[in-house]
């Protein structure tokens, strides 16, 4: 029933049935945090665990659902350019951390310990 349609450039388009399917998940892992914080059921750290977990599977599902990012032949080098630019990412905020705790430590050493 998921049909998907081909285009001539051979990259896969998502038929109704996936984008329905790929919005309903991403309606729904949008409502549960939302839920998880408004309602203060649980304690801060566990909420801000469930809203990082929900947060990651909703980039998954954004990537395969409307993105069509996937592991085919035909999408291989998307992921790996997407893949790419997560790695770039993680080293600039990395290490802009780092940067910034070693000034926060170099400039202030009295207010260490």
């Amino acid at each position: 029933m998921r049909t998907t349609h081909i285009s001539g450039d051979g990259v896969g388009r998502g038929s109704l049935v996936t984008y329905s399917s790929g919005l309903i998940l991403a309606l729904v892992l949008t409502a549960v945090p939302f839920w998880m914080v408004m309602s203060g059921a649980a304690p801060a750290s566990a909420v801000l665990a469930g809203v990082a977990a929900t947060a990651m599977v909703q980039i998954v599902v954004h990537l395969v659902f409307f993105l069509h990012v996937n592991g085919s032949s035909g999408q291989r080098w998307n992921l790996m350019a997407f893949l790419f630019a997560v790695l770039m990412v993680v080293i600039l905020v990395g290490g802009s951390f780092w940067i910034m705790n070693h000034l926060n430590h170099n400039m202030m050493p009295m207010m260490i310990g």
